[in-house]
Order: structure tokens, then sequence, then C-alpha cells
């Protein structure tokens, strides 16, 4: 080892080197003083912030989204089982190997450790598809996450949950719904540990504690994640 504590700059050197074996180490060194939730969330995620920043390398930033794709199906297989009967369903609306559908990722795989019972469906399925997995399921709560909802799927997907009978909340995760401001729905926050939190904080108490509208998440998400990736690109500097 002696090459240093695991940072975001590290496992993007990996990536570019096409060196899988070497972003595997890092992300161990990661997890032996870190949770997976926090190497998530320190060193994972920026990487890929970091990664796919940069113009002219397609080559590595593929290499970077299917690794941490494999990394996070290997993680959530291992996930202890549900401890709390409640049950999240996640609609992903972001594309196919792309930067936020990661973050979704992340974020099931953070739900699960939590204890949580999930589900994430593609945005875009048929809603008598979805009523099946709704019924199976019986959701605490809907997360809208992925960054790319429409308002004609987003009303239609809502309507099929009412229809069903489901009183369930609704939430939205990083900026992933197309109205903000006063007509918006409560917002988890931009980060896996802030909306997991937020999650157990509703389940526990019946209500979503120090919530944000989605406008004022999304300016709040936006500053964080420049702040971020300004100080990442000056560790890798």
């Amino acid at each position: 080892r002696g090459e240093g504590p695991s940072t975001p700059s590290r496992l993007l050197d990996a990536w570019d080197h096409f060196d899988e074996g070497l972003a595997d180490r890092v992300m161990e060194e990661s997890l032996a003083v870190r949770s997976i939730e926090r190497s998530v969330e320190e060193v994972l995620l920026p990487a890929l912030e970091l990664a796919s920043d940069r113009e002219s390398r397609e080559a590595e930033r593929q290499l970077a989204f299917r690794w941490a794709t494999g990394w996070l199906y290997a993680s959530r297989r291992v996930a202890p089982p549900a401890s709390r009967s409640q049950g999240v369903l996640l609609f992903d609306s972001s594309p196919h190997l792309d930067l936020e559908s990661l973050h979704v990722q992340a974020l099931e795989l953070g739900l699960r450790r939590a204890g949580f019972k999930t589900l994430l469906l593609a945005f875009d399925l048929p809603p008598e598809r979805v009523v099946r997995a709704i019924r199976a399921l019986d959701p605490t709560a809907f997360v809208f996450c992925g960054g790319e909802a429409t308002l004609e799927v987003v009303g239609r997907l809502v309507y099929t949950v009412r229809q069903v009978g489901s009183a369930a909340p609704v939430f939205e995760y990083r900026e992933a719904m197309p109205v903000t401001g006063d007509h918006g729905i409560p917002s988890l926050g931009s980060t896996p540990i802030e909306a997991v939190d937020r999650l157990k904080a509703y389940v526990d108490s019946g209500r979503l504690e120090q919530t944000l509208v989605a406008g004022e998440a999304a300016e709040e998400a936006a500053s964080q994640r420049r702040a971020a990736v300004a100080q990442n690109v000056r560790r890798a500097g």
C-alpha cells in the first residue's frame, strides 16, 4: 500500500490507467476506514463526477461507469436482509450507463443497508405493469429519481399510485422532478446518506423533518456539487 488514503483522485487515476484491480484496492482501503455509505459518498460518487466532467475521455468514462455499476451491484447483493417492514419504490428516469443512474443505484444501496425493502423500476413502464409492483411491495414511500422526468409521465405514475389506493407520499431525489417551487414535491436532498436519513425520519415520526421543496433542493444541490467538484479537481491536480 503506502500510496496515501483512498481519495476520489486515486480512484480516478485507476480508471485512467484501465486498472480495475487498483480500483478494487482503492475501495477496499476506503472500506477499512469508512462505512460503505461514506465510501460511496466520499470516494466513489465524487470520482464519478470527476470522470464525467472531462472531454475526450470517453473510454475511461465508460470503464468508470461500468466498474462502478458492478461494484454497487455486488455491494447490494451482500446487503443484510430487510429489517424494516416498510418498502420504498424508486422510479428511475435516468439513461442507461449514466452518472445519474449511478446516483440512483447508490441511493438504493443506502436504503437497503438501512433495512428498507426496495424496488427500482424504470420510469417509463406502462401503468398496468406498475400496479402489480405496487400491490406486491405496498410501499411506504415513492421516490422519483434520475433527472430525466417529464410532466406527462410523472402525472400518469402519480395517478396510478392513487388509483391503486396507496396514500404513501411521493418524494424526489436530486432534482428529478420537472416542476419546482410552490408546485414541487418534497425533496430528499442530493446525497444518499441525506436521503436515507430523511426517509428514516419520515417513517419513524410520520413526517419528514427539515423537508426542502424541490426548487430549494435544486439550488442547494447544484451549489454543493460545484463546490465538491472544484475541491476534487484541486486535489487531483
